[in-house]
């Protein structure tokens, strides 16, 4: 087996002869200079993403996370390139030049496209410091919660539940916080509050909660759903059943199969969910001038 080092075969370069037959026939064409380089650009880097994708990047085992990550990197540079020397054969411009004019050009680009260029350099931290991925089961700051789809130079698109389409800038990503529910350790406890009477007996309550945690197939038994008592209510005990699951991105579907199973187990074991009262205590006297208002009314 070939070391990643190792220098591809000539004969593995499938995609380079294709492309620079492309770029000989555009040459071809009766069209101005800079078009010839702009499409070139372009070529170059559609054919240099498809071999370092089927040819060089599987031979480092690299993760498809980062394998996208430097595709995009690479058809940056080549159309970023491609431009500089369109414009300096079609405009006859020096690069110096340029970049003296960019430098210049950037302050007011700075405060005219302040937003733009924060999503701009947002994107290449999450290129690069890659907190989120794609194919990541994430949930915004903002209540939105669903699987990355695309991670572009501007912004990444969140695909939800609902099955639309959530387009979030960048910076909005990095500046803020969301939970990344792919990220690391697939383990999760899930905290899921119930209230009981309190003239229930916490012991037979505990043991129905726990009862119901274990008829739920994606609760882990290990570790151990754990039953905890979170406060004294208005009118309820308030208590927490913590399980563990290992399908982080199914929370919300494990969540409403536990609280399923715990309504079932109550049931069976008679042990009331109580609703909240309010009781209202009238005074004599505020009701004997209620009844004197309503007779004087009736005359």
């Amino acid at each position: 087996a070939r070391g990643p080092l190792e220098v591809i075969a000539p004969q593995e370069l499938l995609c380079l002869p294709q492309a620079m037959d492309c770029v000989g026939a555009f040459a071809q064409r009766p069209e101005s200079v800079d078009g010839l380089v702009a499409d070139n650009a372009v070529l170059l880097s559609r054919y240099a993403r498809r071999l370092l994708q089927k040819r060089i990047l599987p031979r480092f085992h690299i993760e498809a996370g980062l394998q996208f990550t430097l595709l995009r990197l690479a058809h940056y540079l080549i159309i970023a390139f491609g431009v500089l020397y369109a414009m300096k054969i079609g405009f006859s411009i020096d690069l110096t030049s340029i970049a003296v004019i960019v430098g210049f050009l950037s302050v007011g680009i700075g405060f005219g496209l302040q937003y733009v260029a924060s999503d701009i350099a947002s994107g290449f931290i999450l290129l690069f410091e890659r907190p989120v991925r794609m194919s990541d089961w994430v949930a915004l700051d903002d209540g939105v919660e669903g699987r990355v789809e695309n991670i572009s130079l501007r912004s990444t698109v969140v695909i939800t539940n609902e099955n639309m389409a959530v387009i979030m800038p960048n910076s909005k990503l990095v500046q803020n916080r969301f939970v990344n529910y792919s990220y690391g350790n697939q383990l999760v406890r899930l905290n899921i509050p119930v209230g009981v009477d309190y003239a229930s007996e916490l012991d037979e309550v505990s043991a129905a909660l726990l009862e119901a945690a274990g008829s739920v197939k994606e609760v882990l038994k290990e570790p151990k759903p754990v039953v905890h008592f979170s406060n004294f209510g208005e009118s309820a005990l308030n208590l927490q059943i913590r399980v563990w699951i290992n399908e982080p991105r199914d929370h919300a579907v494990i969540r409403s199969r536990v609280n399923f199973a715990i309504v079932r187990t109550f049931r069976e074991h008679n042990i009331t969910i109580p609703v909240p009262q309010l009781d209202v205590r009238v005074n004599s006297a505020a009701s004997r001038m209620i009844r004197e208002e309503q007779s004087y009314d009736d005359h």
